[in-house]
């Protein structure tokens, strides 16, 4: 314990002697936690829309203002031909087009129905996509108005009668994104700082020479990659509290819904993982390019395989199966399950016997893998 007091003592001074550094572990996290969830953003707005309106009646205006009202549409033209509008969409100002045909409000009020046309630009498949099911989800409430606001009221030989839906939303009430969006970035930021900081650490010894200083001490491997891990443990644990009680609390006012302290056991669990697989590529990497290289490749993976952006659900099995493997899958999960949804230790009870495994196997794997002796 003398020993390791001494080697924390150390890796201390380093980090606080390095002024590049120190922005690097505190202050950059804060920044990026504080504007990703702004850009971050699961909700398509503004969806530039162009309107072919061959009706010009009192409905079809009704039906433009509906659209345009809606908060996720712009209109951005008024056109007389498909032609034009279809430029639009060639010059990238429109989205969608919509097309109202010739005797629309009289259709509707004689029969009751009435074909429109839609066309979208699928370059972006997502934003065609919803954008297309929300002006589906508008011309659909739109339609069911109609028997209570159309003139025409006694041409309907079948009253259509109109089911009245109340939703309710759990968890989420307001259906506000920053609170989904929030836990899972906060745990991409701990991630970075325990694998990229804890491998350069490292490295950088081997670099400049000083680990060879230590290997021929009588210090042993684990006690050294101990004095390694620790200092980076205690800051990722120091973010982690700015970025939960700062940022999302104060910030965006997302109140955990359950155990603090069970936040703060998993996140130990946790960062012990991320640590072990920084020490882990430093043992391989001999220079600090290399060390940036494999740790980026990784990162790459753990954040795109996490469902932190795209559901797993939605990813093909080969990407389920790599999403099962990812460490950083199941702790965006514990965030989300316990801040939103307020679960307990029963709920996670897989995740932590998962994280478990992991800790063991990367930090035995690292230990056991680097050398004292060349």
């Amino acid at each position: 314990m003398k020993t390791l007091k001494y080697l924390l003592k150390k890796e201390f001074k380093q980090i606080f002697r390095n002024k590049a550094l120190l922005p690097m572990l505190f202050i950059m996290p804060v920044m990026q936690l504080l504007i990703m969830p702004l850009a971050a953003n699961y909700e398509i707005k503004n969806i530039k829309i162009s309107i072919i309106d061959n009706d010009h009646s009192v409905l079809s205006q009704k039906l433009i203002n509906k659209i345009t009202s809606s908060g996720y549409f712009q209109l951005t033209s008024l056109n007389n031909t498909f032609g034009e509008a279809l430029k639009n969409i060639e010059d990238d100002s429109s989205d969608l087009i919509l097309e109202i045909p010739n005797n629309f409000e009289s259709d509707l009020s004689r029969i009751g129905q009435k074909k429109v046309f839609l066309a979208a630009n699928a370059i972006n498949g997502v934003k065609a996509g919803l954008g297309s099911s929300y002006l589906g989800s508008i011309l659909l409430n739109f339609s069911q108005e109609i028997p209570i606001n159309s003139i025409n009221k006694t041409s309907y030989s079948i009253p259509i009668k109109i089911i009245e839906t109340q939703n309710t939303n759990w968890f989420n009430r307001v259906l506000n994104y920053r609170q989904f969006m929030v836990p899972g970035i906060l745990v991409i930021l701990v991630t970075m700082i325990g694998a990229y900081m804890c491998s350069l650490n490292i490295v950088k010894e081997k670099e400049i020479g000083t680990i060879e200083q230590i290997n021929v001490s009588p210090i042993k491997k684990h006690i050294y990659l101990l004095g390694k891990l620790i200092p980076f443990w205690i800051i990722g644990t120091i973010v982690f509290s700015i970025g939960l009680f700062i940022i999302a609390f104060g910030v965006y006012g997302i109140r955990p819904q359950g155990s603090i302290l069970l936040l703060y056991g998993f996140l130990a669990l946790y960062l012990i993982t991320v640590l072990g697989i920084g020490m882990l590529i430093s043992t391989y990497a001999q220079t600090q390019q290399q060390a940036m290289s494999i740790a980026f490749f990784f990162m790459m993976i753990f954040i795109l395989m996490s469902g932190l952006f795209t559901p797993i659900e939605s990813m093909p099995s080969w990407a389920k199966t790599i999403a099962s493997l990812n460490p950083v899958t199941y702790f965006i999960q514990v965030m989300r399950n316990v801040i939103l949804k307020g679960s307990t230790f029963s709920d996670i009870t897989k995740h932590i016997y998962v994280m478990s495994f992991y800790a063991l196997l990367f930090n035995t794997w690292a230990i056991l893998n680097y050398k004292k002796q060349e």
